[in-house]
């Protein structure tokens, strides 16, 4: 594939992310008038003390050459030169502080931004993309962009106002010799651009990389029982030192390339620095230039080099933040989900919960259809289970019903009203769900189980741990109820899985979504759970998805799926008498099987039954 173009398309993209990243500023317009004045005013400061030293210079050469030097007009002016400096160097601390301040509220601005984007974008975005790439955006990228505009904004705002003082004294002292300065520029601007370019794609690769690594990272850390488990450490090793050494070069490329624009500026400033000697020198001699004349001139050529050659220097430091803010607002400009309707309907209350499925497609590839025509209505307080083969589509049945994803045809109902004409919180407040992976935030038991309800009371906290037969195992914590949970808590998987059910318990709505709840818990507390949703269960709707079937013998329904359609559907026993899909995932998960011969356990006799084996 040809390369034509590319530089061109990434000038683009880069000036249109930087503007966009300068356009957040400007909520802190008053702020930023701030900066501008103080800039001003010091750069103006700064630009006068060349000349009052020249002046200084040709006071002396003229006493030199007269009567005698009088010192008194020289102190004076290099009093008043000192002074300047001094109030110059007081405005840009002042400039600094404002600085930060301004760019670390936009910092905090993208960080909200983010946060809310996230609660806005549909499952399918991060079921697509890595955590930890997505945690990458948020965190390193956006502390990229604050941490490098607050180095570079007072650099290039002061460069920028330095550059157009010292030309207006540079023509005052000598029209000819600013000429020669200003015709040097534009190589030295083409030269930083034409190397700037080429560094923007190795910073996008070293962002890009750096969101890889911290992908890998975060998968091996939450996984990590499973690495240990299998032996995979040294690949796991291997892989992270892929990354990191793609990271390492990716990294190495960009500063090196942004690296080179400093030497190359700085070699073409001392080019124009000779020339204006020599050139200088001569209209010394041919008095057309004072002795100050020239040597405030020559101080304002290397001022006006110094702010090029940092400019210069800088343009690799804003094409890393560049890279990282067009990450940021990738996510930013990311689809969301389908706003709520503006004239949103309103569930009755109280809501009974009868759901209707009433001909729902959905697919997540566009040629690969999933679920197609699928029919179903569940009447109030009826406990539907959903069983069949890994995906056939169970889960994906309930992600509809929660509008995580949605239907491409046909309607779902929840009292009779549309659920697309819904508010999603509303309609998300009267299902309570329970995962098979556990997720607990950084809190105390008793935060997490109220995490649905924060207005709960301490005692309907305990009244719904006590319902599915937590109290007693929190109640053995180091704090109770008050016990922070974290990465270190010491609670099992089975015990994190209470927890969570605990907090459905609290949340009581009126439909229930089990997502193999139990899977995590063992026999024992298996059954206690069971018996507390029993109860929990009574009166309201529940979908109950699950494996292990002898978890929904007594559901009122149970829906085999298989391809995204319902194969069969009755009760327990119903199913069984049929001996169809159910009854074969039935035996094979409960039939016994010798391995003498198919279907049997070792040490059984033909029937199955158990016999002895003689050693």
């Amino acid at each position: 594939m040809s390369t034509r173009g590319r530089p061109a398309r990434g000038a683009v993209a880069f000036r249109a992310t930087a503007l966009r990243l300068l356009a957040t500023l400007r909520v802190d317009s008053t702020r930023l008038g701030g900066i501008a004045a103080l800039a001003v005013t010091g750069v103006g400061m700064t630009v006068l003390v060349p000349a009052l030293l020249g002046e200084a210079t040709d006071t002396v050469v003229d006493g030199m050459r007269g009567d005698g030097i009088d010192f008194a007009p020289v102190r004076a002016t290099l009093l008043l030169a000192a002074g300047l400096t001094v109030c110059a160097w007081l405005f840009q601390v002042a400039q600094g502080r404002l600085i930060a301040d301004v760019v670390q509220r936009m910092a905090y601005r993208l960080r909200e931004r983010t946060e809310a984007k996230l609660s806005r974008l549909p499952l399918r975005h991060f079921d697509t993309r890595s955590r930890g790439d997505v945690l990458s955006r948020v965190t390193n990228d956006i502390d990229n962009v604050g941490q490098t505009l607050q180095r570079v904004f007072a650099r290039v705002l002061g460069s920028l106002l330095l550059i157009a003082g010292t030309l207006v004294m540079m023509f005052r002292i000598s029209p000819l010799l600013a000429a020669l300065v200003l015709a040097a520029t534009p190589v030295t601007v083409l030269a930083a651009r034409a190397i700037g370019r080429r560094a923007q794609p190795q910073f996008a690769r070293q962002w890009a990389a750096t969101g890889a690594l911290s992908g890998h990272v975060e998968e091996m850390y939450t996984g990590h029982e499973v690495v240990t488990a299998f032996g995979r450490q040294e690949e796991t090793a291997r892989t992270l030192a892929d990354h990191n050494d793609e990271l390492r070069a990716a990294s190495v490329r960009a500063q090196f390339v942004s690296g080179l624009i400093a030497p190359a500026t700085t070699f073409l400033g001392n080019l124009t620095y000779v020339l204006v000697a020599v050139v200088g020198g001569l209209r010394v001699a041919a008095g057309a230039l004072t002795i100050g004349g020239i040597q405030a001139f020559i101080q304002y050529v290397m001022q006006f080099n110094q702010p090029v050659t940092m400019l210069a220097s800088l343009a690799g430091q804003m094409q890393s933040a560049v890279a990282s803010a067009e990450r940021v607002f990738e996510l930013l400009d990311a689809e969301e989900e389908p706003p709520d309707p503006v004239t949103a309907a309103a569930l009755p209350a109280p809501v009974t919960g009868r759901v209707v499925f009433d001909a729902v497609s959905f697919r997540y590839e566009p040629d690969e259809p999933l679920i197609e025509d699928l029919s179903l209505t569940v009447e109030p307080g009826r406990t539907v289970a959903i069983v069949g083969h890994t995906g056939a589509g169970k889960t994906t049945l309930v992600n509809l019903l929660l509008r995580f994803y949605e239907a491409e045809a046909g309607r779902i109902s929840v009292d009779g009203t549309d659920i697309t004409t819904l508010p999603r919180a509303e309609l998300r407040r009267t299902i309570g769900m329970v995962l098979q992976d556990t997720w607990l935030f950084g809190g105390t038991v008793a935060e997490n189980i109220a995490y649905g309800r924060p207005d709960a009371s301490r005692e309907d906290v305990v009244a719904a741990a006590t319902a599915v037969h937590a109290d007693r195992l929190i109640r053995t914590l180091p704090g109770g109820y008050d016990t922070v949970v974290d990465g270190e808590s010491g609670l099992s998987a089975g015990e994190r899985q209470l927890i969570t059910i605990a907090r459905a318990f609290l949340l009581r709505p009126a439909i229930l979504v089990l997502d193999e709840a139990t899977s995590s818990v063992d026999t024992r507390t298996e059954m206690l759970v069971q018996d507390a949703m029993a109860s929990l269960r009574r009166g309201r709707t529940s979908f109950v998805i699950a494996h292990r079937l002898s978890t929904v013998r007594s559901a009122d329904t149970i829906l085999v799926m298989e391809a995204g359609r319902i194969a069969e559907r009755g009760t327990h026993h119903e199913l069984l008498a049929t001996k169809g899909p159910y009854a074969r995932l039935y035996a094979a998960q409960f039939a016994h099987r010798p391995a003498a011969e198919p279907g049997r356990w070792p040490g059984s006799g033909p029937d199955g039954t158990a016999r002895s084996v003689r050693t």
